[in-house]
């Protein structure tokens, strides 16, 4: 007997709180996605031009370095438009972003459930 095997995009997750990062990678994996863990948009870039799986990134907004998660997101959507791209933040809300376009906001602390829902979702609807 054949079994129904789904290959999800890896995603991309790029956090600086190591913790936080290290929920992000639990909640991801347990959904059923291979996952890339960075604590910066720099390392993002560069783990992103190593690895032509991944399909989904999955940011922080608030970040040291060159960029943060917003214009990481901008970043990839020019670069690599065909990245599915969620932004989670526990210090900004929603109504004060200018998203980039097609991009899925959730607040910290993680929604487990409503962030698996659309992981999954982005992936079903990339057959």
């Amino acid at each position: 007997m054949e079994k129904d095997v789904h290959i999800r995009s890896a995603v991309l997750i790029v956090e600086d709180e190591p913790l936080i990062r290290m929920e992000a990678v639990d909640m991801i994996e347990e959904a059923g996605f291979r996952t890339f863990d960075v604590g910066s948009a720099d390392s993002a870039i560069s783990t992103m031009e190593q690895n032509e799986d991944i399909g989904i990134l999955f940011t922080d907004i608030e970040m040291p370095g060159t960029m943060d998660g917003l214009e990481l997101a901008a970043y990839f959507q020019k670069r690599w438009p065909k990245v599915a791209i969620i932004i989670a933040s526990g210090a900004v809300e929603v109504k004060t972003l200018n998203l980039p376009e097609k991009v899925c906001f959730f607040p910290k602390p993680y929604p487990t459930d409503r962030i698996t829902k659309a992981l999954k979702s982005i992936s079903n609807n990339r057959k």
